[in-house]
Parts: structure tokens; C-alpha cells; sequence
């Protein structure tokens, strides 16, 4: 006969964290400008080892995978500027030249919040640059929808804080 644990008896409080209660830090763009985001992944390679007539494995290279990112575009302060700052720190349309990476790079802090706004997890996304834009569409067909950018980044790597 199975014996029960108090805990299994009684009810158990479970808040879910949704996906609507969340603060999204990046240099330079407001918060209030940010719309979405998209999860933070990670995938990790398996690296074969062949002994005779059997095949082992172990993990190889982590690679962060890239995040993408819907911001509002608005008027005042305009979203696409805000965006093409960090775009033209790593590149500048009109002369061609690059920059360094140590202008570029930035680290972006997601926090999750619990149902009276507290602070529930966090996420920092470090060395993240710019890979794509898109800055929106406009149609003379729409009843009026807000114009949304999104921008994917490719992080050098994440930390879960808590």
C-alpha cells in the first residue's frame, strides 16, 4: 500500500508566470517600445566516439541560438532610429566602415514578473549584436494596425540568474 506525503494530499498554491509580465532592458531603446520577444534557446552539438564496432557520445560546442525581438514603432522617440543608432555602431551605411565589437555588442536584461509586478526571473543576454532588421510594413488596405520592427540579435551567451 502507498504511503502519501502531506504535500500530495493538500492543495499546493501554483501561480503560472504569463507570458504578457515581463520588463525588457536593452541600451538605448525604451522599455515601453517593446512589444515581444522570443525565447531564448540554446542547442548543444553531440561529438561521436567510435571504439571498435561501438559509437559513444559527448557533448560538444553550446551554441546560443538567436532571439528576436518586436518593438513599436513610434513616433516620438522613433523606434527605427533608436534601432539604426545600434545598427550603425556596427555599420555605417554611408561610409562603409565597421566598428568594433566592444560598440556593438550589447547585453540585454529580460525580467519576468509575478502577478503584483514583482520580479520572478531574469535573464541576461550577453555580447548580443544586431543580425536582422526588418522595419516594418505599410499598407493603404490596413484599418490602421501599429507598425511593429523586429530585430533578430545573436547573443555570445545567457545567464538565468533566477
Amino acid at each position: 500500500m502507498a504511503i502519501l506525503e502531506p504535500n500530495q494530499i493538500f492543495y499546493t498554491a501554483f501561480e503560472p508566470r504569463l507570458t504578457n509580465r515581463f520588463i525588457l532592458y536593452m541600451e538605448g531603446i525604451p522599455a515601453y517600445l517593446v512589444k515581444g520577444m522570443g525565447a531564448i534557446s540554446l542547442s548543444q552539438t553531440a561529438v561521436a566516439l567510435n571504439h571498435i564496432n561501438v559509437q559513444r557520445y559527448v557533448k560538444g560546442k553550446t551554441i546560443w541560438n538567436t532571439i528576436s525581438f518586436t518593438l513599436f514603432e513610434a513616433i516620438t522617440p522613433a523606434g527605427s532610429q533608436t534601432v539604426m543608432e545600434w545598427v550603425r555602431l556596427g555599420h555605417e551605411s554611408v561610409t562603409g566602415r565597421d566598428g568594433y565589437s566592444d560598440f556593438y555588442k550589447k547585453d540585454i536584461t529580460f525580467q519576468g514578473l509575478g502577478p503584483v509586478g514583482d520580479v520572478v526571473n531574469e535573464w541576461i543576454i550577453k555580447g548580443a549584436m544586431i543580425t536582422s532588421v526588418n522595419f516594418g510594413d505599410y499598407n493603404w488596405d490596413d484599418d490602421g494596425t501599429a507598425v511593429n520592427i523586429t530585430i533578430e540579435v545573436q547573443p555570445d551567451y545567457c545567464i538565468l540568474n533566477y
